[in-house]
């Protein structure tokens, strides 16, 4: 009878081990289908920034939504977002062509509702440092366009005193977004 308990605890100990590591390895193959299908999707191929685009939450049906993710940064710089900056980014999102009902607007209108973490921003920016290369038109006027929509939205919803102006919180992301560009 103990040779059968020990015998059957035995079998219990691989068979856990076993479907541990089985999963650990499913979990692998998944992280890296997700990152081959955002490589093909983004244009990327570089680990470091595919590994930090899956961090953040990204797949290929949502990368779309990235290029909003400086916007939604400034908006959620003072830690609130004000309706003004709430509308900005919906008209930036209908810019940016993310249809509702498509994942990509559902992971936008997630960060509309609870300011993403960090973790974001530096997607953003590992994602900019790999790509300005391989934009159509020149990283300086993409540099230009996009800051200039980062500070449309700060400027919604007043910065001090309701004056249109940006609040120094809003600056600051401003300035984390630019060092993401090369000089």
């Amino acid at each position: 009878m103990t040779n059968d308990f020990l015998a059957d605890r035995r079998r219990a100990l691989e068979e856990s081990f076993f479907a541990k590591r089985n999963q650990a390895l499913l979990e692998g193959l998944k992280v890296q289908l997700k990152k081959e299908q955002l490589a093909k999707a983004s244009g990327i191929c570089e680990d470091v920034v595919l590994d930090s685009l899956v961090d953040a939450g990204f797949s290929a049906d949502t990368v779309a939504a990235l290029s909003l993710a400086p916007l939604v940064a400034v908006a959620w710089a003072d830690g609130k977002l004000a309706d003004a900056e709430r509308d900005a980014l919906l008209e930036a999102s209908s810019k940016e062509g993310i249809s509702e009902g498509s994942t990509a607007r559902e992971l936008f209108e997630n960060w509309l509702q609870e300011a993403p973490d960090e973790n974001l921003v530096s997607a953003w920016k590992a994602f900019v440092g790999a790509a300005v290369d391989g934009f159509s038109e020149p990283a300086a006027a993409f540099r230009h366009d996009l800051i200039g929509r980062a500070k449309k939205v700060a400027q919604a919803a007043g910065g001090i005193l309701g004056l249109g102006s940006i609040s120094s919180s809003e600056q600051k992301v401003l300035d984390d977004l630019e060092s993401a560009f090369p000089s």
